[in-house]
């Protein structure tokens, strides 16, 4: 699972270190690196590992296979997604348009999200940090344990 935030600086090549953290979670993985693409849900990026897009590829293949949602979610996520191979030194290099989307310049912070990640321009991610930060305090009766540990906790 990927976890913690984290501020990397980006160079004249859009390349950009992902954190140590996030290279273990995709380590296993036969693909040497990560999965991104532009989030439909506001300027930033998306990613994960192999185990991300196979868990996207079942939600979407349990979808009916003409529904106009099916076609979106595939267009954007697996026309939208790139593969992006870590270099020796843990970095990628992102393409010109992940960049404008998202905002970036200097810096990306990457998010753990669990199973996926997120990559904002830190000044957008501390906007929103701060509301989500707000709104998990308003809510945060919502939040609950499940009946049922998992096992080995």
């Amino acid at each position: 699972m990927f976890f913690s935030t984290t501020t990397n600086g980006i160079d004249a090549k859009g390349r950009v270190s992902v954190p140590a953290d996030f290279r273990a979670v995709v380590s296993a993985e036969r693909f040497g690196g990560i999965y991104v693409w532009c989030s439909f849900n506001g300027p930033f990026l998306e990613g994960g590992g192999e185990a991300l897009m196979a868990e996207m590829a079942a939600a979407i293949d349990a979808m009916d296979p003409y529904d106009d949602a099916r076609t979106a979610f595939e267009r954007v996520i697996f026309g939208g997604a790139r593969p992006l191979s870590f270099d020796q030194t843990g970095r990628i290099s992102l393409p010109r348009e992940f960049i404008e989307h998202a905002g970036l310049d200097a810096k990306a912070t990457f998010v753990g999200m669990g199973r996926r990640f997120e990559v904002w321009s830190p000044e957008a991610h501390a906007e929103r940090h701060a509301r989500d930060l707000s709104f998990a305090r308003d809510n945060k009766s919502a939040l609950r344990r499940p009946a049922v540990r998992p096992e080995g906790v």
